[in-house]
């Protein structure tokens, strides 16, 4: 394909304290072979060299172009990194075919953005494109680390079509804003699509920086995307399962009833929520069966 042929993106990078990832991140932007229209990297209250770093990459590329966004030193999953994508967000148009929300510390092939170009063009109803994250095992070797729902794109590296991230009206700014977002395409008529042959390495292991605060922040997220009591015990369990850490269900459920006791406002309406826990019933049922 053509840098003509090819879609336009842009893509927003949110970054606190990446000193050690950045430079690699945003050299593999550079490298693409169909490159963004611009590119805003978010120093998000970095204490460490972050700032030097986008102010090199910004001097030595005219598509980039870093902002400072003052928040906390606190690791919150999902709030603190939307909230950041937004500051970015906010600099640019709505010009453009497709929107990237990008971390600090991936190395994306350099087809990347040419195949989810790609992606986008060969149908309408995919709303959300992205690749499949691999990270380096002890031994040195990328292994893959995909979620076992392998329709699932990881937030770190996520595509968004113009017309499904307006139907969105954009993420949400609390954790799980990476199912939601899913949910919320398909509640709008569209759909994700991951592409296996788009190898992300993603240096630093996912969920690493996790701590009870930010799986009680999961089971908030749950109560505020109206999953229910029920589902949002299978899905515990699940994670539970997964990681190997029963407490993650009871952290989870601490987080989802201190949302109800204070009567946290919900992230979607009753419409939306009544068709996430439809969608979600379906897909437990599925693997039941």
């Amino acid at each position: 394909m053509s840098s003509q042929d090819a879609l336009s993106y842009y893509v927003v990078i949110p970054a606190h304290n990446e000193e050690e990832f950045l430079a690699d991140a945003l050299e593999s932007v550079a490298r693409q072979t169909v490159l963004p229209k611009k590119v805003v990297i978010v120093n998000d209250h970095s204490t460490d060299g972050t700032a030097k770093i986008i102010d090199e990459y910004s001097s030595k590329y005219p598509f980039f172009k870093g902002v400072n966004n003052h928040s906390s030193d606190e690791h919150l999953p999902g709030s603190k990194v939307v909230a950041a994508f937004n500051k970015g967000l906010s600099l640019l148009n709505k010009d453009y075919d497709f929107l990237v929300k990008l971390d600090a510390d991936v190395v994306l092939p350099a087809n990347y953005f040419e195949t989810v170009s790609e992606v986008f063009r060969s149908s309408p109803d995919i709303g959300i494109a992205g690749g499949y994250a691999y990270e380096k095992n002890p031994e040195g070797k990328w292994i893959l680390k995909h979620p076992m729902d392998k329709d699932h794109i990881r937030g770190a590296f996520k595509a968004y079509s113009n017309s499904c991230f307006q139907a969105m009206n954009g993420l949400r700014t609390a954790m799980g804003w990476d199912t939601v977002d899913e949910l919320l395409a398909q509640y709008h008529g569209f759909r994700t699509a991951a592409v296996n042959s788009l190898k992300v390495k993603h240096q630093r292991p996912i969920g690493a920086a996790y701590n009870i605060k930010a799986r009680r922040s999961q089971g908030k997220a749950m109560f505020l995307m109206r999953y229910g009591i029920i589902i949002t015990m299978i899905a515990s369990l699940k994670m539970a399962l997964k990681n190997g850490k029963l407490r993650i269900i009871r952290d989870n459920l601490h987080g989802y009833r201190d949302a109800r006791k204070n009567a946290v406002p919900y992230i979607v309406t009753p419409e939306e929520g009544k068709f996430i826990r439809k969608l979600r019933w379906k897909r437990i049922l599925r693997k039941l069966i």
